[in-house]
């Protein structure tokens, strides 16, 4: 593949080391995102992670219109909190996306996850880099041939390299988290040779105490279930819709299987999508699954103490601040 254009000139050769959080190993890839960075590094990928947490979090799902944001607060014992922010929305709402988390209180992004590089995804993403700094950015390794040219993932590309921010490659298995009362673990991906970039979504558990979160990130139905062929555990509380709550995703043998309480859906009002899509809706009923949806009830809050789950809706849409 042609590499793209560089703002500064550096040797052709790249090294690149990639250790996965107690996953030793080196891995050399010259696709995708991963050809197009000078190094990858990260002896410890994730090293700054506190020892232990408290058996609290909370997660909100932001309200960034027709795309996706998650940002989970976790509460380290005797420390400032860890934050984990999962896509970063659209490019026309970024600079309101940056202000919203710094209302919040954050500080610093400890985690930072672009599922998958499509714009309404990872179109906020530089903006964060440039105004938080960012402990280590976690992105999926896609094949030569769907690395995207988009001016979007340019500026993701050219952000992490200015900030010299530590990247890891997304591998199903991988534990991102992992202490006696929280853990993040990867889903999928599970190779680099899908067709579709939607099938490269990052696919995460989180566990805090009792309780459990997916987030799907837009994973397509073939990937659930690759999910459930390989054997992990998707049981969860809460589950983020794959995909908006498009058709594609969100199969009826996935929903059986996760079994969630409730669910969310990340979307924008009378979007041109028409999601969340009837099928989907009409599964989540004969499940008898709760929806919460951003379209309809804007940025939604879950709080947990590691044994029940409270939420609070309405809150502050980053839309109409835009």
């Amino acid at each position: 593949m042609s590499r793209r254009s560089r703002k500064k000139t550096s040797p052709l050769a790249i090294l690149i080391v990639l250790v996965l959080c107690g996953i030793g190993g080196a891995a050399a890839n010259f696709f995708g995102l991963f050809s197009e960075l000078d190094i990858l590094t990260g002896a410890s990928p994730l090293s700054n992670v506190p020892e232990s947490f408290a058996k609290a979090a909370q997660i909100y799902y932001i309200d960034v219109g027709q795309g996706d944001s998650q940002l989970i607060r976790l509460n380290p014992d005797d420390s400032d909190p860890y934050d984990i922010l999962i896509d970063a929305g659209t490019r026309s709402t970024k600079q309101e996306l940056s202000a919203y988390l710094s209302e919040l209180g954050v500080q610093n992004i400890d985690l930072l996850i672009g599922t998958h590089p499509h714009e309404d995804h990872i179109g906020g993403m530089a903006q964060i880099i440039e105004d938080f700094p960012i402990g280590t950015i976690c992105l999926p390794e896609t094949s030569e041939k769907m690395t995207p040219t988009t001016k979007t993932y340019e500026s993701l590309l050219d952000a992490i390299e200015e900030k010299d921010v530590p990247v890891t490659a997304a591998k199903a298995g991988t534990f991102l988290l992992k202490t006696d009362e929280v853990t993040l673990q990867i889903l999928s991906p599970s190779h680099q040779d899908y067709d579709n970039l939607n099938d490269y979504s990052i696919v995460t558990r989180l566990v805090v105490g009792e309780k459990s979160f997916l987030f799907e990130g837009d994973a397509e139905a073939e990937v659930e279930q690759e999910i459930l062929d390989a054997g992990y555990d998707v049981s969860c509380d809460v589950l983020k819709l794959g995909h908006h709550g498009s058709s594609t995703s969100s199969s009826a043998a996935y929903l059986k299987a996760a079994n969630p309480e409730f669910a969310v859906i990340s979307c924008g009002v009378d979007n041109d999508y028409g999601h969340p899509h009837r099928e989907t809706m009409e599964r989540l009923q004969k499940l008898s699954i709760q929806e919460y949806r951003t379209d309809k009830q804007k940025t939604l809050l879950a709080e947990t103490d590691g044994k029940t789950i409270q939420w609070t809706t309405g809150l502050h849409s980053v839309i109409d601040a835009a």
